[in-house]
């Protein structure tokens, strides 16, 4: 029943936005997610409560990118180990959910994810695990390879909390900073 529950996310993305979005970006690794929301999806058209349905855009890590090679991959090897998955449980759901959609599964490599994974923290505030940067930088390589248009409405799917992986995040992080247990120091460094 997992998927049927996962269906349900696709419902809140349609009822917050009025219709469906152009494109749904989703981090794949056992491939459960693109496939429920792709029913979900379709549930809300058949419906009649959306009139469009997205492309569905997966991206798998390079390292365990199963789907993509069209292979098993013995011994996945990538950071976002949430997605480290080399012989994904709902392979060919989400195959089915990328082709019927139109849309595709990709992979991104370690730095795309760490890119994107530090950009959502210092942009929007956002600790996510890596494996959820993996949706953003499908988006930001799909789009520098002109597959994406301004205007676009794109969602990002964010599947993990940062704290699952704080590895990676002290990894990246810069070194903090010290000062004297003195007010005007702080302020200093703070710049007030």
């Amino acid at each position: 029943y997992r998927l049927q529950g996962q269906k349900t996310s696709a419902f809140e993305v349609c009822d917050i936005l009025g219709k469906a979005p152009d494109y749904l970006a989703i981090p794949v690794g056992n491939a459960g997610n693109i496939s429920a929301y792709w029913m979900g999806f379709k549930e809300y058209k058949d419906k009649n409560i959306i009139s469009n349905l997205p492309k569905m855009i997966g991206f798998e890590a390079e390292g365990s990118a199963a789907i993509v090679k069209n292979k098993i991959i013995e011994n996945p090897q990538t950071l976002a180990t949430a997605i480290k998955i080399g012989n994904p449980a709902s392979w060919k759901l989400a195959v089915n959910a990328a082709n019927e959609s139109k849309g595709f599964i990709d992979f991104v490599t370690d730095d795309e994810i760490l890119e994107a994974y530090s950009m959502l923290a210092k942009e929007e505030g956002i600790f996510a695990e890596p494996a959820s940067a993996a949706s953003l930088a499908g988006i930001i390589k799909t789009y520098k390879a002109g597959k994406l248009k301004k205007g676009d409405i794109i969602v990002s799917v964010l599947t993990g909390n940062g704290l699952k992986d704080p590895d990676n995040a002290i990894k990246i992080s810069n070194a903090p900073i010290k000062v004297e247990n003195n007010i005007e120091e702080i302020r200093k460094v703070i710049g007030l």
